[in-house]
Formats: structure tokens, sequence, C-alpha cells
């Protein structure tokens, strides 16, 4: 079956479907909630900045929270300076995380400046940071990386090749260049010309929104496991589906009343955990879930215009009792917008 499964030295990953690392997504709420619709076999916390974890701000901690339903679990921290990531990466095994990943694709200018894909225009102190924190720490290391800089600085194959020679175990690989952002499309080509120069499992990344995208990036490029970012907000039943559909050949979309127990659970999930910033979570997750949802505007708008999180949830309650009566609304380049400042 394809991407049943993927070992990265003692930690299986099962089903070989990861849920990227996104800011301001993928906190301990959406992880599990993810991991309780079924087929992702790996999740990775926001990532982290090693500063920051080393000045152990409040922001950090947050990041790095997790449960034991999370695992196999990843922390994925940034940074620039390899002694202080080395320090923060040996933090992290004592955390107890099952691996440690190292952000080299985040294309925002803040974290460029600092770390992210910024060092792949730094080949000879990111090779040094690869050593250190390989050094530092005992679990599995992976790193995340885009193709290049820009298209005329593509540096994926020989970013790997170094890496591997420095004992990074696994490498996922995001088809976009830090120029392009989030836009145009994703270069499997070069994620395929990784697969071919290293002997560890490349994890591809890039423009897979349903299991037949999967499929194709499988049969483009050879990848070993599949990665999901921005897909997952817009429609997190994806990786059951892909699972689903690699098993049999089909795979359900999702009903009304799957669309209203999702949203009620995620609402209610952030409600019994008193999550910081619940009612700001709520509001901006309304703009991914309600999308084919019938009248989803509405039930937009009535989240929006909520003042508290068990308002919120009274407001999604009463929506879906009564029965609307407008066309399910498709999925819109709103969506991509709403996405745009991820650093998946």
């Amino acid at each position: 079956m394809l991407f049943e499964q993927l070992q990265i030295r003692d930690v299986l990953v099962c089903p070989a479907q990861i849920l990227a690392p996104m800011a301001g997504i993928t906190d301990t709420v959406f992880r599990r909630f993810i991991k309780r619709l079924g087929g992702c076999g790996l999740i990775m916390t926001e990532f982290v900045s090693s500063e920051g974890m080393l000045r152990q701000n409040l922001k950090s901690k947050r990041f790095l929270y997790y449960t034991g339903e999370e695992r196999p679990i990843t922390a994925q921290i940034f940074g620039a300076d390899a002694d202080r990531l080395a320090e923060a990466a040996a933090m992290i095994e004592d955390l107890g995380f099952n691996l440690i990943d190292l952000n080299l694709g985040c294309p925002a200018k803040k974290v460029v400046k600092c770390g992210g894909s910024g060092l792949l225009r730094d080949l000879p102190n990111l090779e040094t940071i690869l050593r250190q924190i390989r050094a530092a720490v005992t679990i599995p290391f992976t790193i995340k990386i885009r193709i290049g800089w820009s298209d005329d600085e593509i540096v994926a194959v020989p970013v790997a090749r170094m890496a591997e020679d420095c004992g990074v175990e696994a490498i996922a690989v995001h088809g976009r260049t830090r120029v392009q952002g989030f836009s145009g499309r994703a270069r499997w080509d070069v994620i395929g010309e990784v697969k071919q120069a290293v002997r560890i499992p490349v994890i591809g990344n890039g423009d897979v929104m349903n299991p037949r995208d999967a499929e194709a990036l499988a049969a483009a490029t050879g990848c070993d496991a599949v990665m999901i970012g921005r897909a997952a907000p817009t429609n997190p039943w994806i990786f059951r589906q892909m699972a689903d559909y690699f098993a049999s050949g089909s795979y359900r979309e999702p009903t009304e009343a799957d669309r209203y127990a999702l949203i009620r659970e995620y609402y209610a999930m952030l409600v019994a955990e008193d999550i910081p910033g619940s009612i700001g979570k709520m509001k901006q997750f309304a703009s991914w879930f309600t999308h084919g949802v019938r009248n989803g505007a509405e039930l937009r708008h009535r989240v929006q215009s909520a003042n508290t999180p068990r308002e919120v949830l009274d407001r999604v309650d009463d929506f879906f009792s009564t029965p609307q009566t407008v066309p399910c609304e498709p999925a819109t380049e709103q969506l991509v917008a709403a996405e745009s400042d991820t650093c998946a």
C-alpha cells in the first residue's frame, strides 16, 4: 500500500503521512484533533525559536507542550547560531520528544533573518549547525527544506547530500523556493532529484490537496512519505482519506453531519482546555472549517461576531439545528490568502 509506513531509526511512522509544522496552527489541540480523525502517522510542533527556548519564554514553553496521545511527535526548531541550536536541541531531547527537526523552509522575513530558508544561502554555516545538533542529541534528527532561495539558487540536492553526511536521518522537501512563498506550482521534479541523490528517507511536500495528488506525488518523485501542510486546516479529513484511498481505491467526502461534528469537537476541545486565545482560534479556524457547509458565510458571521468561546459553541449548535436551504459553498481563493503566512 502506498505510504504504508516509514522507519526513521527507532521511530515507526505508520502510515507514512505527516502533518507539517505550521505557525499559529499546529498547537497541541489541533495536533490531537488531527490524530483523532485518523490516518496521520507523525505530527510536528509549531516551529520554536532556539533563542526563545534558551530564554525560557512562555510562548516557547507553550509551543513545546504535548500529551502522550500525540506520539510519535517531532519538535521543530529554528535559528542560525550553531551553539545555541545545539543547546536547544538537547533541551528538546530532555523533554521526551521522539524526534527533532530543523526548519530550513520558512519564507517569512522575520524568520529568514535568523534561520529558516535563509540558511540555504549559507551552506558552510548550515553544515556546522547540522553537525553540532547531531552531536548534541541521540534521538533521530530530521530537516525540512525548501528547494532553494530562488530559481537561480536551487540547492536541494547538495543540501540533502550534506545533511546525510552530517547524520541527518530524513529530509522533507517542500518543492518551492523561498522567493515563491506559496505561489506557483511546487517543483516535484526537484523532490525526485533529491530522492535519487540520497539514501535517507525523503518526504514530499507541496501541492497535495487530496489523495489523488498524493498518489501523483509518489509516482513523480518516488518519495517515502507525504507531508501535508495547508490542506490540513481546510480538510482535516485528508489523512484518513489518503489511508482509505491507498487501501481501497476510494474515499468518502464529509457529510454535513461530519462537518458539524468536526467544528463542534475542535471548538469544544479549545473550551475544555481553556487554551489562551481560544476565541481567536475559533474565529481563525472558522475561515477554513466552514467552507463546504451550507450557508457557510452565515456561520462564519455568527462565529466572528461572538464574544466568548461558549457563545461560539452555542451559535454553532443553533446553526446546525436549523435546516440550511442554500447550496454548499465550494472552497475559494480566500482560503489560499488566509493561509499565506504559514510556514509549512
